[in-house]
């Protein structure tokens, strides 16, 4: 089967963030009744087209490897670091101030505006995933409206994000870094699935001086805590490290496929 993927785009008026929000739809192919159908929100929409991710999804289809998907990616605004972050929880340097209200704007604005869309007043499944601060926002999002949503993708995640300056003598890893802290505090969701992507060079910080880098171990200790609150490491959580990955579009393009194929393979 030989598809063709054009993206959409659309701009949605949010009274919650006071701007204009611009989307892009990727559709299915041959798919005429979008109803009850699997939906896949994207922060940092505008990095999907230097990815190239329709001829991602026109590869996928034409090997028949996963199923129908809506994907919708989601342009961030200019207050990037205060729209993306953790809603409630503001990090050492007051950022995040607008992480509810892009919440807000998701569930309230967003879901609403692609269901008339689509014509579907439910979907069969939603999802999120994100890269960098926009994987933290994903996760923040999915994990404290865990009822509205299956799975979740976190490429380069920054959970790093902290309430307490590393350089405070005060700062504590195990105690600071917010996101952690949720999943410590929160519930367990048992039919949440959690994917996350690192590279090798995603950057060279290493805080704590044990010879990994803060991307990857803050990665891999929040994986720990899922484990603790219940998740199977083998069936809810996949976590692939990419050699020589770098913080960029290029190496999350490198791992958005397997993504995909994990969530809604065939």
């Amino acid at each position: 089967m030989q598809v063709e993927i054009v993206p959409e785009r659309q701009i949605i008026t949010s009274g919650f963030l006071q701007r204009e929000v611009l989307i892009d739809f990727y559709f299915p192919p041959g798919e005429n009744n979008l109803t009850n159908s699997d939906l896949l929100l994207i922060n940092d929409g505008q990095d999907l087209s230097k990815m190239d991710f329709k001829a991602i999804l026109k590869d996928l289809y034409d090997k028949e490897v996963i199923m129908p998907l809506i994907c919708v990616g989601i342009h961030c605004g200019t207050d990037r670091k205060n729209e993306y972050g953790t809603a409630g929880f503001l990090n050492d340097k007051g950022l995040g101030a607008k992480a509810d209200l892009y919440s807000r704007f998701v569930l309230e604005e967003l879901i609403p505006f692609i269901r008339k869309k689509c014509s579907s007043a439910n979907f069969k499944s939603k999802s999120f995933c994100g890269f960098s601060l926009g994987a933290l926002s994903a996760l923040d999002i999915v994990w404290n409206h865990a009822n509205e949503f299956l799975n979740v993708g976190a490429f380069s995640g920054s959970f790093w994000w902290r309430s307490v300056s590393q350089d405070s003598t005060d700062f504590d890893e195990s105690n600071h870094r917010i996101m952690h802290n949720e999943i410590k505090n929160g519930k367990y969701y048992p039919w949440l699935k959690f994917f996350f992507e690192t590279g090798t060079l995603d950057e060279t910080a290493d805080r704590n001086n044990n010879g990994i880098i803060d991307s990857i171990d803050d990665t891999t200790s929040l994986i720990k805590e899922l484990v603790k609150k219940g998740y199977d490491p083998e069936k809810d959580i996949r976590y692939i490290e990419i050699k020589d990955g770098s913080h960029d579009v290029v190496t999350w393009g490198r791992a958005f496929p397997e993504f995909l194929k994990w969530c809604w393979g065939k």
